[in-house]
């Protein structure tokens, strides 16, 4: 980053289990199965999650078929909502398959070799990380695949498949010096939760920091100013797709 003085970065994160996050796979899913059994169909492929359901629409053009009924239940079982305590269940969750063909319009645009559509991309690389990547996005992802590493290993199994992670850096003349904020919120079962019922315990924080932060982040670029905050909304018990509607697209600077 080239600016002089004192900056500071953040970027944010999000788990497997974030409604949106959770729509993107299912696309992405859909997308996959398609190009592998016909490598020359069409896909623009929408999922939209929210309370008990899962839609997938969008416009697709295939010689193949794709069971999208049982392609959804698996992506969603592999992220891990897998009993009610979660809020969602990839057994009793419906679906709703709403995929129709290719507009006749678009697809004249296409037969002859053309794009079908326009986009505009601008990035860059960054020397910061071995990604080739800022560091406070690649330090915020670490810490969303850790806590998904955690909970599937069973680390800690109280943590629930939705969370976010938020690294905010400071910067100096353009260089990455120090870690001023963390912040990892995770869906965890009742468990954990203090006599007060609306904030987690002082042991689970400590848990969750020991087992989530500290494997991920240099203890170089933290210091004793350096602050962290777990769940600081107090309790995450109700998240995924029971707390939140999840689009296609809405995460995609994640990725």
């Amino acid at each position: 980053m080239n600016f002089k003085g004192k900056r500071y970065v953040s970027s944010e994160s999000v788990t497997e289990g974030h409604p949106d996050k959770v729509c993107d796979q299912i696309s992405d899913a859909v997308l996959d199965e398609i190009m592998r059994k016909d490598p020359a169909g069409r896909v623009a492929c929408e999922t939209f999650i929210t309370r008990g359901m899962v839609v997938v629409g969008g416009e697709i053009t295939t010689k193949t078929y794709v069971d999208v009924d049982s392609l959804v239940r698996k992506v969603v079982k592999e992220i891990g909502y897998t009993h009610s305590k979660y809020g969602f269940n990839y057994e009793t969750c419906a679906v709703l398959n709403v995929i129709g063909r290719q507009s006749p319009d678009i697809s004249q645009g296409v037969d002859t070799g053309g794009a079908g559509d326009q986009g505009l991309m601008v990035g860059y690389a960054s020397d910061e990380t071995p990604e080739l990547m800022p560091l406070p996005l690649m330090l915020a992802q670490k810490l969303s695949m850790r806590l998904a590493e955690v909970r599937k290993k069973n680390i800690l199994p109280y943590l629930g498949p939705d969370g976010k992670s938020q690294v905010t850096v400071e910067y100096l003349d353009g260089k990455p010096v120090r870690i001023e904020t963390i912040v990892v919120s995770s869906q965890h079962t009742e468990e954990i939760l203090d006599k007060s019922g609306h904030q987690i315990t002082e042991k689970a924080r400590k848990e969750i920091i020991d087992a989530v932060i500290m494997p991920v982040i240099d203890k170089k670029l933290m210091d004793k100013n350096t602050k962290i905050y777990i769940n600081p909304t107090g309790k995450f018990v109700v998240g995924g797709p029971q707390s939140d509607a999840g689009v296609t697209g809405r995460k995609i600077i994640v990725d």
